[in-house]
């Protein structure tokens, strides 16, 4: 997604939504990005902000040929509800 921006200096897909930011932590090591932690602020939360943030860095990780490890749970559970992004499972 155009709004999802990897900030590769700290390690993290972010999205910036009503002045503030949400962000997926990752670690990449080889072909495989692990992401490892997803924070929303509670004054995003419910919007589908974060939604939109893993699929902006899941779209990033397929773009760049990478296979994803999910270790945050956010990230897990939202592979597993949307079946097209399964293949990119390491």
């Amino acid at each position: 997604m155009s709004d999802v921006r990897d900030n590769v200096e700290d390690q993290r897909f972010e999205l910036e939504e009503q002045g503030h930011t949400a962000f997926a932590a990752y670690t990449i090591e080889g072909e495989v990005i692990a992401f490892t932690h997803t924070v929303v602020p509670s004054s995003l939360q419910g919007m589908g902000v974060g939604s939109r943030l893993i699929e902006g860095a899941l779209a990033a990780a397929r773009e760049r040929g990478l296979k994803v490890r999910p270790e945050c749970s956010f990230v897990a559970a939202y592979i597993a509800k949307h079946a097209e992004w399964r293949d990119l499972l390491a």
